[in-house]
């Protein structure tokens, strides 16, 4: 029985050099030698082409907005949302009750949502600081798509909304979601922010 394995030991040795023969050979072909690589020179060429483009392109940014020429042929236009309208208080009108009759606790009221997004396009909530991808879409699962929407919620919304979300409550009031999107619904943003 063990006479045969003297030659199998040797074959198998054999194969196992072989294979590492073809390893080598293969590794110099696709690694080594120098061929294929770039130079030193050609690698400082590329490196400048590239930082040149990269400081024309910093330049074209850097310009005001209103040098963008407008679409030709018109181009898709979304609808001009309603105007917006926030409530107003007048400070004459407040009452507070008094410290024994407060209700700790204020009832809170849930923000009018949309069955869909208005022309089927939501706003992009993620442009919202505190709003990610997860609460974009638990955003939408609650009805709202539009800064508008957003920007329109009292205090009690803010407070069911807040109340209500799952994983994420208080973001609207740490975050300030209504500012941000009284300011989004407007388009008053600061320049750094409409170039997201």
């Amino acid at each position: 029985m063990f006479e045969e394995w003297g030659f199998l030991l040797a074959e198998i040795w054999v194969l196992l050099a072989l294979a590492a023969l073809v390893g080598l050979v293969a590794g110099k072909l696709i690694w080594g030698g120098g061929a294929g690589r770039a130079s030193a020179d050609e690698m400082f060429r590329l490196q400048t082409q590239l930082d040149r483009e990269r400081a024309r392109t910093k330049a074209a940014l850097a310009g005001p907005d209103t040098n963008i020429p407008p679409m030709e042929g018109g181009g898709y236009r979304r609808p001009t949302p309603p105007p917006v309208s926030f409530p107003t208080v007048a400070t004459d009108a407040v009452q507070t009750l008094p410290p024994q009759q407060a209700d700790p606790t204020p009832a809170s009221t849930m923000p009018t949502g949309l069955d869909a997004p208005r022309d089927g396009i939501p706003d992009d909530l993620t442009k919202i600081s505190g709003i990610g991808p997860k609460l974009a879409v638990l955003c939408n699962d609650l009805g709202f798509y539009h800064y508008d929407q957003i920007a329109a919620w009292t205090d009690d919304e803010i407070a069911w909304v807040d109340d209500n979300l799952e994983g994420f409550k208080g973001r609207v009031t740490r975050d300030n979601w209504v500012g941000q999107a009284k300011a989004l619904a407007t388009n008053d943003l600061p320049t750094f922010l409409r170039r997201r």
